[in-house]
């Protein structure tokens, strides 16, 4: 089952399908493999004419991913068509940003609703049909921002933590059952993720961080489309993967991905090695004279 489209817009309006080329990419990507495919939107008017209309591999399915009901509904749909899920693609979300104080406490939660538990409804209802089968491979689409945070990012970036956390969790819990399970850490691919389709911005006006987000938002708006990372192929990497006996916990995407992922890496290390006397001197002192720490 792949999931591409399954996007809950916080306005409750439908997002059309040119703003979300990534999920399109995945789902494509599988479809040219000879793959079948569930597609999941909030509508799901338009997924055959955006997809190809191949009508034997292909099934539009309608899924609010808040509700966990419906994506019940949806899995059982999927499993009626195609008798089984040996894919399964988490890849619904948006960008909440803006510094944390900016962000009012209702947009936090609808950010958390859609990214975090919309993702964990899906799986919930896909994992029975996985554990029956003793196989399956769940993808979670994260963020580099959800390994490294970043200015005005706190909130999007606590939910991709999120699903990091639960992801390598998830990955321990499912293996005896033969289910793979990777968090998907793309960095920036040139869709129009960055514009007022998936990206809102806090409401909260603050004089103290108002010159510094006006021209954050200005620097995101004039990145759009000049992202490096380029969606059909971060589609076919994951049909790849899906191959894959021994696929990877964590799946950094794109050059800038990896780059931001060993800076932060080579960071850490560095504190860890900087203050290790001060961390291991909260040892009992038996303990520490043992060398246990």
């Amino acid at each position: 089952m792949i999931e591409p489209c399954a996007t809950a817009d916080p306005s409750g309006q439908h997002i059309s399908f040119r703003y979300i080329w990534t999920r399109a990419a995945i789902a494509r990507a599988a479809l040219n493999d000879n793959h079948h495919v569930v597609a999941a939107a909030r509508n799901s008017n338009g997924i055959h004419d955006v997809l190809g209309g191949n009508t034997e591999r292909l099934l539009p399915v309608t899924l609010d991913v808040t509700d966990g009901a419906a994506a019940e509904a949806a899995v059982a749909k999927a499993v009626d068509a195609f008798g089984r899920i040996d894919v399964l693609v988490n890849n619904a979300g948006y960008g909440q940003l803006g510094a944390f104080e900016e962000v009012s406490p209702d947009d936090i939660e609808k950010q958390f609703a859609t990214n975090v538990f919309g993702l964990m409804n899906v799986t919930r209802a896909v994992l029975p049909v996985m554990r029956k089968q003793r196989s399956g491979y769940v993808f979670n689409m994260s963020s580099a921002a959800g390994y490294k945070g970043g200015d005005r990012y706190s909130i999007y970036a606590a939910s991709k933590f999120a699903i990091g956390g639960f992801s390598e969790s998830l990955s321990v819990e499912l293996a005896e059952f033969g289910i793979h399970v990777t968090v998907v850490e793309p960095g920036y691919f040139r869709t129009d993720f960055l514009d007022s389709s998936s990206v809102r911005y806090g409401t909260r006006n603050i004089a103290d961080y108002a010159t510094k987000s006006a021209a954050k938002r200005l620097q995101t708006f004039a990145y759009n489309h000049r992202q490096p990372g380029d969606p059909a192929k971060l589609g076919k990497a994951l049909v790849t993967l899906a191959a894959n006996a021994n696929p990877p916990t964590h799946f950094p995407v794109g050059v800038d991905a990896i780059q931001l992922i060993q800076e932060k890496n080579a960071a850490v290390q560095m504190e860890a090695d900087r203050w290790r006397e001060l961390s291991v001197s909260t040892a009992f002192s038996s303990e520490r004279a043992h060398g246990k720490s």
